[in-house]
């Protein structure tokens, strides 16, 4: 008979699971706090542990990390009340096998219990036990998409694989590259990012790789790529779809060997970094089509995050209003600190293409023009009303993909006041991508 250890300090959470358990035949011990836990822990040695994380004599991830140090194949289910995105990662990083939130859903318990039996034996994963000082992003949002996406996070803290984000313009995949970063062994290292569309297609490979003096007209000095400062860090790839097929296959290579050489040069380099790289285009569609390397495309998805649009997860809405409002007054100065009935409503039921980064854009602008502390529903729905018209316009009116994008385009710098930078985060596209749009469509700049 399998044995299981419920480690919790609330009785009637013992004494549910106890019984659950008990009818599906495991022999179940119970444990109000660390010390009963570790005891029984050193005598059956059980094959499963559930835990919560707050106990009143020891925190539940230090005992994680005590219990996966002495009981390798021991695997450990974390429960709690609490949802803070810092915990699950920590969780995940110390090797808790899977996070559940209370009130427990029984189904979710028994998946997860289930995994966590057949895995009890003849698996040795190792986690990292470091504790990050200092959180500096944050990953907003309490629904299931986003649990399972802050699990994942903490499970890739633990190794250095390769990883592949796709996921649509503004839904935040350069932060999660970077919460994996600075959650994992390399967070020492740099975090160097790379866009592979906002870089002149003539300059790429010296960008990315580096180039020696006199490799080209121009090359007054040894300047080194973006693999080489990545060294013993990160290197994050935005936009890899856009890399050209030609370079593709040097980054193939790179990834294979560790090694490259720099543009006009012969001596053979190492870099350690760790590359992950994202895209909000299909690459498999891409491979069909002949525009991306399979093998590179193979290479770079040892590990693939899907990273969930807005739309799919409005009821983290509120959460990230409240985040954004914090964020925008300390950045702006401002005191905007109430929303006027109604205003949460019309959020939630906007469709938000442009994801999360619209809906702090749309905040901003909300908070500048309020009038008092309060963000008023009819500002609200004056920039949702613009937006969807804009949308519609755009549909009904323009005729040519260029026109609708130089429309687009022009429409944003008005509402930002023709602040560059502000309409490339807006537009999700880089700095130089956008001055090159500005030239071509040929948008008079005051």
């Amino acid at each position: 008979m399998i044995e299981v250890l419920v480690i919790d300090d609330e009785y009637p959470i013992l004494e549910t699971l106890r019984m659950y358990l008990s009818e599906k035949g495991y022999k179940v011990l119970v444990a109000k706090d660390g010390k009963e836990g570790w005891e029984i822990l050193l005598r059956y040695m059980p094959k499963v542990v559930i835990l919560d994380i707050r106990l009143p004599d020891i925190n539940g991830i230090e005992l994680l990390r005590k219990i996966r140090s002495r009981f390798l194949e021991t695997r450990v289910i974390m429960i709690t009340a609490f949802h803070e995105m810092q915990t699950v990662i920590e969780a995940m990083k110390a090797g808790a096998f899977d996070y559940i939130r209370k009130p427990l859903d029984v189904g979710e318990l028994d998946r997860a219990f289930e995994r966590a039996v057949n895995a009890s034996t003849g698996l040795h994963d190792h986690g990292i036990g470091a504790k990050e000082e200092g959180e500096q992003e944050v990953l907003v949002g309490s629904s299931e998409a986003m649990l399972e996406l802050q699990k994942t996070i903490g499970i890739l803290c633990t190794n250095n694989a390769t990883v592949l984000l796709q996921g649509e313009t503004g839904t935040g995949k350069e932060l999660v590259a970077r919460l994996i970063h600075k959650n994992s062994s390399l967070k020492d290292g740099p975090f160097v990012v790379f866009d592979c569309a906002g870089v002149v297609e003539n300059l790429l490979e010296s960008e990315l790789f580096g180039h020696e003096k006199g490799a080209f007209t121009g090359a007054i000095y040894t300047k080194k790529g973006a693999v080489e400062r990545a060294e013993g860090g990160t290197l994050f790839m935005d936009e890899i779809g856009e890399l050209p097929l030609q370079l593709q296959g040097k980054l193939l290579g790179f990834l294979q060997r560790k090694e490259f050489q720099r543009v006009g040069g012969q001596e053979v380099l190492r870099s350690n970094c760790r590359v992950m790289a994202a895209t909000n285009k299909d690459l498999k569609e891409m491979v069909q089509k002949g525009q991306f390397r399979e093998d590179l495309y193979f290479r770079l998805k040892v590990v693939q995050i899907q990273i969930p649009p807005l739309r799919e997860r409005l009821e983290d809405i509120p959460e990230l209003v409240a985040h954004f409002m914090w964020k925008i007054n300390k950045e702006l100065h401002l005191g905007i600190s109430k929303l006027e009935k109604g205003v949460l409503d019309l959020l939630m039921a906007y469709s938000w293409p442009g994801n999360v980064r619209e809906l702090e854009n749309t905040l901003v602008e909300a908070m500048v023009k309020a009038s008092g502390a309060m963000i008023s529903k009819e500002i609200v729905k004056q920039l949702l009303g613009h937006q969807r018209s804009s949308q519609v316009k755009s549909k009904v009116h323009l005729s040519t993909l260029e026109m609708v994008e130089r429309d687009h385009i022009l429409d944003t710098l008005k509402k930002v006041n023709y602040n560059r930078k502000k309409a490339a985060q807006i537009l999700g596209i880089s700095l130089p991508t956008l001055r090159a749009k500005i030239a071509k469509y040929e948008i008079a700049m005051p």
